[in-house]
């Protein structure tokens, strides 16, 4: 199954050297990206288990878990920047259930392949089963696509996913 933690050979690799550290202490990884650059930089998206209110103390306490597994492994040739951070509140849907937990917010989605001739929709989440997300689109039809159909989705800031 695909998902959209991390995008390239690189990434799952670094993904695989990090999930079981994170898990240990109450984390999950949302999303793991590598920027180049003149200073390439290591970005981790993580969040409490289970979707729980993330701090930047629990960012502080993976990056503290994550250092030795860094200095042990090198995850990105060379120097690097390490940026560990929340998901925010638009945030990155990566994961089945990721989207069961947002129904009736607004989201963006991008597919891997296009869709008569259409690669990106906005919608309302109505419902997530057997790894298959239902959006009411914009123009009230309906789009059911796979999450591994997707590259990339987020939520859409909104007064509703404020409150």
């Amino acid at each position: 199954m695909r998902d959209m933690i991390a995008s390239n050979e690189q990434e799952r690799r670094i993904l695989a050297m990090i999930e079981a550290t994170a898990h240990s202490i109450g984390m999950e990884i949302v999303r793991v990206r590598v920027t180049g650059g003149r200073r390439p930089g290591l970005q981790i998206m993580a969040e409490r288990q289970g979707g729980a209110p993330t701090d930047v103390e629990d960012c502080a306490r993976l990056t503290r878990a994550l250092t030795p597994v860094f200095e042990a492994t090198e995850p990105v040739a060379g120097a690097y920047t390490l940026e560990v951070s929340t998901p925010g509140i638009d945030r990155p849907l990566t994961r089945i259930g990721d989207f069961g937990r947002w129904v009736g917010h607004k989201v963006k989605i991008e597919l891997i392949r296009p869709l008569e001739g259409q690669r990106r929709f906005k919608g309302v989440i109505a419902g997530e089963t057997d790894a298959q997300v239902t959006l009411t689109l914009e123009d009230e039809t309906e789009l059911v696509a796979g999450i591994d159909e997707m590259s990339r989705a987020s939520l859409i800031l909104t007064d509703a996913l404020i409150e």
